[in-house]
């Protein structure tokens, strides 16, 4: 009964609403960023909406680590990829102004697409090595302004909740400009909405922010390093997994 009750709730309710504050959203970033006030505009109006997805849903959200992060350093945070809501949770409650690396095929959704371009988020073109080259250096050009970064390192969200291997763009990234790497683990978004599936569910969502990963010095990058620097802060996320999803 409550799950026919939740349903009706969220497709009568939540979900015009969500889409108009999604319209809305769009448009201040837009508009924000047009008149030059990217560095809020690109950042706190999705906040907000991140924050608003998530109890809409009715999920409720715990954060443990925001110690472990201080204000005006730019990291490159790498997090598992449980589902959607990973991006209201990340998003809505690091704490932290970021610029997503995204899939490029997301910059085709209308008007949202547009939005994330104007808040200067980085599309990934991985249908080769030269393109997908430019998208490091592109969101090496960003970090240089004192911003910092999300990718999901897995590179697509997992079918079953459970971590998958890691992709070295993140960590190239974090050595060439030796920042410090912030592992995040996720928790929940795939109880509430997991891959090829609209039914979403109410669950609890819990992140846990790491405390920062030095990257070995630039001249000592090799293969063998950034395996185990990928490694390192892989086993670390995999670590805080709830167990059903070790």
């Amino acid at each position: 009964m409550l799950r026919i009750l939740y349903k009706i709730y969220f497709w009568v309710i939540a979900a015009p609403v969500f889409i108009v504050l999604t319209l809305l959203t769009a448009t201040t970033v837009i508009i924000g960023c047009l008149l030059g006030g990217d560095r809020f505009f690109s950042y706190y109006p999705a906040m907000l909406w991140s924050r608003c997805a998530c109890l809409l849903a009715l999920c409720s959200v715990k954060v443990k680590g925001r110690e472990n992060i201080q204000g005006k350093t730019s990291y490159v945070f790498v997090s598992n990829h449980q589902g959607a809501f990973d991006i209201f949770l990340i998003f809505g409650h690091l704490g932290a102004p970021i610029k997503w690396m995204m899939k490029k095929g997301l910059a085709n959704i209308p008007f949202v697409g547009l939005a994330c371009r104007m808040a200067g988020f980085i599309f990934v073109d991985a249908s080769s090595a030269r393109n997908a080259q430019k998208s490091i250096s592109e969101a090496e050009s960003k970090l240089k302004t004192g911003q910092s970064l999300i990718i999901f390192p897995e590179g697509g969200r997992t079918s079953d909740g459970r971590i998958r291997p890691f992709k070295r763009g993140a960590y190239q990234i974090a050595v060439d400009l030796q920042l410090p790497l912030v592992p995040v683990t996720l928790n929940g978004p795939y109880k509430v909405m997991p891959i090829g599936s609209w039914d979403i569910r109410p669950h609890r969502l819990e992140m846990t922010i790491h405390p920062p990963v030095v990257p070995h010095k630039k001249e000592d990058n090799n293969k063998a390093n950034l395996q185990a620097l990928m490694m390192e802060t892989q086993q670390i996320i995999s670590d805080a997994l709830w167990e059903e999803f070790k």
